[in-house]
């Protein structure tokens, strides 16, 4: 073996390993994300089939339900600012299920509100959703997660092309609302909502083009000063 050939192997070998690391840690960041996902819901079965709901079962199922989507919104509009500030690109692939799994929750969510607190009376529930702001709010907010969920797939991402990241825009808006709809929601309470809405805040301004320049220089900074 020439020299040359023991440097080329000697450069390449610690790429290959890098690579697999990163493709290890994205698949054990995958499968946290379902395991993390789900359990909400399991907590929320055994308090049901345990009668540990309190006295009003149907708004805990609905708050729990809520709440679960909102902080999976937040953890999922998380993801680039993350990767901008830390580099760590292995948490891009979990954008998409924790964007699902939030979609799966606000379905929960509203089925609660219909079924258990309305009963499916239609008439109940269009009265339910003009007569209260909050509830016409989150509405609103599940309407436009569902073109998001529909074309959260790689084939959908193909055919729209440049549209499908301007449509995916749309969950800035859906946050804003889902922020709304739980401070109008809570009434008086506003400690819990206005740390969500705190957070939120900064990951909004960490995608602000000046912060992000800043965050990625930082970044460069400390990996320069790691090797």
């Amino acid at each position: 073996m020439s020299a040359a050939t023991g440097r080329e192997t000697a450069v390449s070998t610690p790429q290959k390993t890098k690579r697999w690391d990163r493709k290890h840690t994205a698949r054990l960041l995958t499968g946290l994300t379902h395991i993390g996902a789900l359990v909400p819901l399991a907590v929320l079965l055994v308090e049901y089939f345990t009668s540990n709901l309190g006295v009003d079962p149907v708004r805990e199922i609905l708050f729990h339900t809520g709440t679960t989507a909102l902080v999976l919104l937040v953890m999922s509009l998380a993801v680039t600012p993350v990767t901008i500030a830390f580099g760590w690109k292995q948490v891009i692939p979990l954008r998409r299920p924790l964007g699902l799994y939030a979609f799966f929750y606000v379905c929960l969510h509203l089925l609660t509100f219909v079924w258990l607190d309305y009963g499916f009376d239609l008439g109940f529930i269009i009265d339910g959703i003009v007569e209260q702001p909050f509830v016409l709010v989150g509405t609103a907010a599940f309407l436009l997660l569902i073109p998001l969920a529909i074309t959260s797939t790689k084939g959908w991402q193909k055919r729209l092309g440049k549209r499908w990241k301007t449509l995916h825009k749309l969950s800035y808006l859906i946050i804003v609302l889902a922020l709304i709809h739980f401070i109008w929601l809570v009434k008086n309470v506003y400690i819990e909502p206005g740390i969500y809405a705190g957070i939120v805040a900064l990951l909004f301004l960490a995608r602000w083009n000046p912060v992000k320049q800043k965050l990625l220089r930082w970044q460069r900074q400390v990996r320069t000063r790691l090797k």
